[in-house]
């Protein structure tokens, strides 16, 4: 690295909010996929969507086995913590139109029995992304890389 060259992006250091903050999410996503293999499997059942090429069982055994897996290493993996992040992140967004659905097809299931409380968890969607990105530094993580890119361009 000569003095012209700033350093790479080092991967966002640890607040103790974002520590607690990514610990939570681990556990939520933990206990939540136990809870697929277990005591509310059949209420996840009733969310998979018709449309979805595969065995409702199926469905919600998979994701809970993923829930769980992203659950520990959100506990666990803490050097691996952007990657982790965004991989969270993207299961969030992936399950968001199973959520749609819910709310669409007006499936009650987890007392979700009306279009304002479906329409309550949709608006919470968003948040869990938003709070795996945070939590994780990913989203500060890839703002610094950017920036480290930007001025090795503008030092050309």
């Amino acid at each position: 690295m000569t003095l012209s060259q700033p350093p790479e992006a080092a991967p966002p250091v640890r607040s103790m909010p974002r520590l607690l903050g990514q610990l939570a999410l681990g556990a939520f996503l933990l206990l939540a996929g136990i809870s697929h293999l277990t005591f509310n499997r059949d209420a996840f059942q009733a969310q998979v969507p018709s449309w979805v090429p595969l065995e409702p069982d199926l469905v919600v055994v998979l994701s809970g086995i993923a829930e769980i897996t992203l659950g520990l290493a959100l506990l666990a993996l803490h050097r691996w913590r952007v990657a982790v992040g965004w991989t969270v992140a993207a299961f969030f967004v992936a399950i968001f139109p199973g959520n749609i659905s819910q709310f669409v097809t007006a499936t009650d299931s987890f007392g979700l029995n009306s279009d304002l409380s479906r329409g309550i968890r949709l608006a919470f969607q968003p948040l869990l992304v938003l709070w795996a990105l945070w939590a994780t530094g990913a989203w500060r993580y890839r703002r610094s890389r950017a920036a480290v890119r930007r001025s090795r361009i503008a030092g050309r």
